[in-house]
């Protein structure tokens, strides 16, 4: 085990793991650190914190010093600039009349480096457009093609349930997301009602996933026929959250409900199993 620190570089982003070395540093502190892509200032998120050597990249990089207000202020100016950057980025793709839309834009904390993120629906050859860029910027130039979801994380945006995207929020990592989650859910197979602002399958449906799994396990299938006392009978109804299936019992012309534990109680089982 050894001992890490957590920094996140943007609001929603994935948290790196650092050497904090002999700095006190608290959470909601902000650091100087060394990164690949060089010097970074980044929002300490973990503190105190232990992991296997196996779930890090080693060596890790170690943390230079705590964020003073002079770090802070070359934070504000580097957003200026970028936002500069960006204009006159936009300018020069309509010169030489790309195919791609120019997102966000980010210098390096140390402005070794600025990098264009941009959506394209295939390969820019912008090789005239970092040249330009390259002679105006004076530093290195990065363009870094994203995809749709990471789109929206950058943009932000309200959702369909009416609140700011989970992706530009607080979600550090987009895990996968399939329309089998949205059939478990019972949900309407429309792609208007289930994919997000970015034009994907909400992330959302991932949230409850693991319970709708759980209870399809432990659940009958809707039209599947089970024993009761009363006799036997057919799923009609499931309430998949509160565990809670409604029964056709045909010898009785009545539906009965049934939570979970009182199929349990009750020795109610499906036909099948004693087939």
């Amino acid at each position: 085990m050894i001992d890490v620190l957590g920094v996140r570089f943007k609001k929603a982003g994935k948290i790196y793991y650092f050497d904090p070395g002999n700095h006190n540093i608290e959470v909601d502190d902000y650091a100087v650190v060394e990164t690949v892509r060089g010097i970074e200032f980044g929002k300490v998120v973990l503190t105190n914190r232990q992991v296997d050597e196996e779930d890090v990249v080693l060596p890790l990089k170690k943390v230079i010093r705590v964020a003073d207000q002079q770090d802070k202020r070359t934070v504000v100016e580097n957003k200026e600039l970028a936002d500069n950057a960006l204009e006159s980025c936009s300018q020069k793709i309509r010169e030489h009349d790309l195919d791609m839309n120019l997102v966000d834009v980010e210098y390096t904390f140390d402005r070794n480096k600025i990098i264009f993120y941009f959506t394209a629906d295939g390969r820019v050859d912008f090789r005239n457009l970092v040249k330009d860029l390259a002679a105006a910027f004076k530093t290195r130039i990065e363009l870094r093609q994203i995809g749709v979801r990471d789109e929206a994380k950058m943009l932000g945006g309200i959702g369909p349930c009416g609140r700011l995207l989970c992706c530009s929020t607080f979600l550090g990592d987009f895990e996968p997301v399939s329309i089998k989650m949205a059939k478990d859910q019972n949900l309407s197979l429309n792609p208007a009602k289930i994919s997000g602002l970015c034009g994907r399958l909400m992330c959302c449906l991932k949230y409850e996933n693991d319970d709708y799994e759980t209870a399809k396990r432990e659940l009958p299938d809707m039209g599947e026929n089970v024993r009761t006392p009363y006799g036997e009978g057919k799923v009609v109804g499931l309430n998949i959250l509160e565990r809670v299936i409604h029964i056709e019992i045909p010898e009785k012309d009545r539906v009965i409900e049934y939570t979970l534990d009182e199929m349990i109680d009750e020795g109610i089982i499906t036909a099948q199993a004693t087939e």
